[in-house]
């Protein structure tokens, strides 16, 4: 799955097994439902590239429900938190106005 996914978002000249290092399964396996993947890259440039390219996934039938995201430490994802909730709450006043 991964495979396909990175290939999609890739530019055509990239190879697929020089860029990826490893792909680890995240959580346990239940028999149900997705587990997230983590996929670690050889390059700084070839994680760019998808990142930067991510958005074709949303125009994709086959990969529409796929999510890419940077791998965060505790410290990062309670910043991104603080953001989002800081985001939302100003909307919310913006609406009530």
């Amino acid at each position: 799955m991964a495979k396909t996914v990175i290939k999609r978002v890739q530019h055509s000249t990239q190879e697929f097994n020089q860029e990826v290092k490893e792909v680890i399964r995240l959580g346990r396996y239940s028999g149900e439902g997705r587990r997230p993947m983590k996929v670690r890259m050889r390059s700084q440039v070839a994680v760019e590239e998808i990142m930067a390219r991510k958005g074709k996934l949303a125009n994709d039938v086959d990969h529409k429900e796929i999510l890419i995201k940077r791998d965060m430490n505790l410290e990062k994802r309670e910043k991104e938190e603080v953001l989002k909730s800081e985001a939302k709450e100003k909307k919310t006043r913006k609406g009530q106005r």
